[in-house]
């Protein structure tokens, strides 16, 4: 009897089984589609529930029990898609493939959104394609970054300064002005996203605390177009920059050019006091810096060939032409005594001029081996040449002593090479990614400095004050790294080994500086997203910051008779430990983290009492650590109004030893806040306003103490001619608020400078585009042969 009963409900026990239903979802171009929702019907066609495709555009359905169900998607931006699923024993795992929402197309016209942030498992990625600041620059769209601060021009990503700069994962060899110069003449159409890395995984070199990725994009429009553009600058002294964009693509071949050049009188104001407690005098220099720089050129060049449907070979081309920057500065400096009354004074006129060029090649195979791995081979070359020279002419008039001049002159040359190879391997799977690679670079510099002074009116060089600086550095690394899918949870994690062989050698005094050395870098990350599309994550890595070539070398390079530079070739690496916890909800980001230096270099200043001279120099503190959090957040207010939000709140301490052995620290609460709010005042034209407010409060470096300042910006642009011509408007500083004082005070060190990069002025830009604008609709290509084989 109870064989016959089980018998007969078997059926039921067998149909009742819970399912589950999960997939993929991709576009036509078979990329995975994010935040896309997911509707779970039964056979009723009643509402179920539904589920949007996380970063890897997977969905999941668990613990269903009945006999048959239809999924849906409707989106906007797709054709609807509708599937009904019979109920089956096993699991169903779906691919589904969304046709673009139009049909035989002739051109696809752009329209412009907002940047999108999106949280990834290891970055923050702000996509800028087509968005509405895709107008600007490259250095100004690092600006809008979110946890990205660029303050006096130094780029600093949630508070720490020691940031790597690549563009498509190619290290940028540049620094301050030149970078800042090269991104400025960056189209910001050409940008597809940055990704903001914190800590960055081990495919990445160790180097650096965090790295920026200008991620480009790939020109899909078939044919030729260009762009020309131009671009007026007033602030205290004019300058300007024109330049030419072009592109082509047909078939397998890609080509982009630009050149642009630049030119203008660059000014900043100065103010330097010392005090010397011992003699009771106060030094006060006033210094206002004019530079004329009348040729910047900067060059691109890309080209990319499909070989065939499974190789990609890519050249690409970058310059930084400065020729000749000259300048005469005239610093006049008060003495001071203890009655606060004038009792000596000196005047230092600097003339001087600089050149400066910078050449970058690297070249890239991509190779698909099968269906589910890829090779990818890169070679990247770059040489920085400049050469700085300086005549200085000091009139002396010191109390109890007859007025007196002096005269020197300094030629500084400086060649920097680097060559580095790098082979990556990935394989992955719906679940699973692994990488694997390794990379070889080699560096090598050399810095000559000539010193020569006026004696009895003939210039005689001085051996003793010239050096020349050689520097080797071979660096070999490896690494292996794993990235696991497990529905809503995503981990990864990888680690790197890095071999660093250095030697520099000093001329006067004569010395050898040699280490190798093995270091360890280890990443892991964590991130879990709930159904409601809630994201928590978590996230460790190791990194290291190698003090730039210039601040190895320990020539003095003198701004006047009382005062000079000098790096140290013993200058240590920084070890840096970053640790972040993240939430993301809808455009809800937070960020709360903690980073801790070990030996972080730095610039500091230093007061000689004996002889009255104030040296800034490169050095190693003792370490510094810091932890806070970071708000980025967007607002839709309405349809043409938008509020963005960017805060960053932070503890810093630095410790450093004074001349007695002591260990001193400084330490502060930093709150850095961005506030910008834009308004679409004509669709049709991409007409728009957008008002902007920066504050910096009281930040600390190493012996530094550094005030706050803040600033107002005001934007418009607008679009002509069938949004052919693009026009926009920049006003910066509008208050003239930007002025900064940094002091340095502990022990017997009491100095202080007060510092206008002349940031108030206005810009205004004209872009425009010719050639073919738009995407034309292109047949489906068949699969070549090799591809067929995967």
């Amino acid at each position: 009897m109870y064989k016959y009963l089980l018998f007969l409900v078997f059926p039921v026990f067998m149909f009742s089984q819970s399912q589950k239903i999960s997939g993929t979802v991709f576009n036509a171009d078979k990329e995975k589609l994010d935040s896309v929702k997911v509707e779970l019907y039964n056979h009723e066609n009643t509402f179920v529930k539904s589920f949007y495709t996380d970063s890897e555009g997977k969905f999941s359905f668990d613990n269903l029990l009945s006999n048959s169900f239809k999924l849906k998607i409707n989106d906007e931006k797709y054709l609807s898609f509708e599937k009904t699923i019979e109920a089956k024993n096993e699991n169903e795992i779906l691919n589904i493939i969304l046709k673009n929402n139009q049909k035989d197309i002739e051109a696809v016209t752009i329209t412009k959104k907002k940047p999108l942030v999106k949280r990834k498992v290891d970055r923050l990625e702000f996509n800028v394609e087509n968005s509405n600041i895709s107008s600007l620059n490259a250095w100004e769209i690092l600006k809008k970054t979110p946890q990205v601060t660029i303050n006096n021009d130094v780029l600093a990503v949630k508070g720490g300064t020691s940031v790597l700069v690549t563009i498509n994962d190619k290290k940028v060899m540049m620094t301050g002005e030149e970078l800042k110069n090269f991104l400025e003449n960056t189209q910001g159409d050409d940008v597809k996203s940055v990704e903001v890395i914190t800590n960055p995984p081990a495919k990445y070199e160790a180097e650096g605390g965090a790295v920026l990725n200008i991620v480009m994009k790939k020109n899909k429009i078939e044919g030729y177009r260009g762009i020309l553009s131009s671009k007026y600058i007033q602030t205290q002294y004019a300058k300007g920059v024109a330049g030419i964009s072009q592109y082509y693509k047909k078939d397998k071949l890609s080509v982009m050019g630009s050149y642009f050049r630049g030119g203008g009188t660059y000014y900043r104001e100065g103010t330097d006091y010392v005090n010397y407690p011992e003699d009771g005098t106060t030094w006060i220099s006033t210094m206002n810096r004019k530079d004329q720089n009348k040729s910047q050129n900067t060059v691109n060049f890309n080209i990319e060939y499909e070989i065939d449907s499974l190789t990609t070979a890519s050249l690409n081309y970058s310059g930084f032409f400065a020729p000749k920057s000259f300048g005469t500065y005239n610093v006049p400096t008060l003495i001071y005594n203890a009655q606060n009354s004038v009792e000596s004074n000196y005047t230092t006129i600097n003339d001087h001029h600089s050149r400066t060029i910078n050449n970058s090649l690297s070249f890239q195979i991509d190779r698909k081996l099968n269906k589910k791995s890829s090779i990818s081979w890169i070679n990247y070359f770059t040489g920085n040449n400049s050469t700085k020279y300086q005549n200085v002419l000091t009139y002396l008039n010191f109390a109890n002593q007859n007025p007196k001049e002096t005269n020197f002159m300094t030629n500084n040359k400086s060649d920097v090479q680097l060559y580095s190879t790098q082979l990556d391997y990935q394989w992955k799977n719906e679940k699973l990614e692994l990488e694997s690679g390794a990379k070889y670079s080699f560096v090598k510099t050399n810095s000559l400095l000539d010193f020569s002074d006026n004696e009895n009116g003939q210039f005689q060089y001085r051996p003793e004050k010239s050096s020349l600086f050689d520097y080797k550095e071979h660096n070999f690394g490896i690494y292996t790294s794993m990235a696991y899918n497990l529905g809503k949870w995503n981990f990864k994690g990888g680690l790197r080994a890095e071999m660093t062989n250095l030697e520099g050698v000093v001329s006067e005094p004569y010395e050898v500086n040699e280490n190798k050395y093995w270091s360890l870098f280890p990443t892991f990350y964590a991130q879990y997203t709930t159904e409601n599309k809630h994201e928590f994550g978590f996230s460790y890595g190791k990194r290291i910051s190698r003090p730039f070539y210039s601040w190895l070398n320990p020539a003095k390079s003198y701004y006047n008779l009382f005062s000079y530079y000098q790096g140290d070739p013993k200058l240590k690496a920084t070890i840096i430990h970053n640790l972040n916890f993240t939430y993301s909800f809808k455009n809800w980001n937070l960020d709360f983290y903690y980073r801790k230096e070990i030996f972080p270099s730095m610039e500091i200043s230093f007061q000689q009492h004996e002889n009255n001279n104030l040296i800034y120099y490169f050095t190693n503190i003792e370490k510094g650590e810091a932890y806070g959090v970071n708000v980025y957040k967007s607002f839709e207010i309405k349809p043409w109004w938008s509020l963005i939000l960017s805060e960053n709140l932070e503890h810093n301490e630095n410790y450093f030893k004074g001349l007695d052995g002591a260990l001193n620290k400084n330490q502060v609460w930093n709150w850095v806040s961005n506030v910008s709010t834009s308004f679409t005042l004509d669709k049709n034209s991409d007409w728009k306003m957008e008002l902007g407010h920066k504050y910096y409060s009281p930040a600390i470096q190493g012996t530094f103490s550094i005030s706050s300042q803040w600033s107002a910006y005001f934007v418009m642009n607008k679009k002509f001619f069938n949004k052919k011509l693009e026009a926009a408007f920049i006003f910066n500083d509008i208050f003239k608020s930007t002025q900064q004082k940094i002091s340095t005070k502990y022990g017997n060190q009491d100095n202080y400078f007060l510092d206008y990069q002349d940031t108030q002025g206005f810009t205004f830009s004209l872009k425009y585009n010719f050639g073919n604008q738009s995407v034309k609709n292109s047949k489906t290509i068949k699969k070549a042969d090799e591809q067929e084989r995967l």
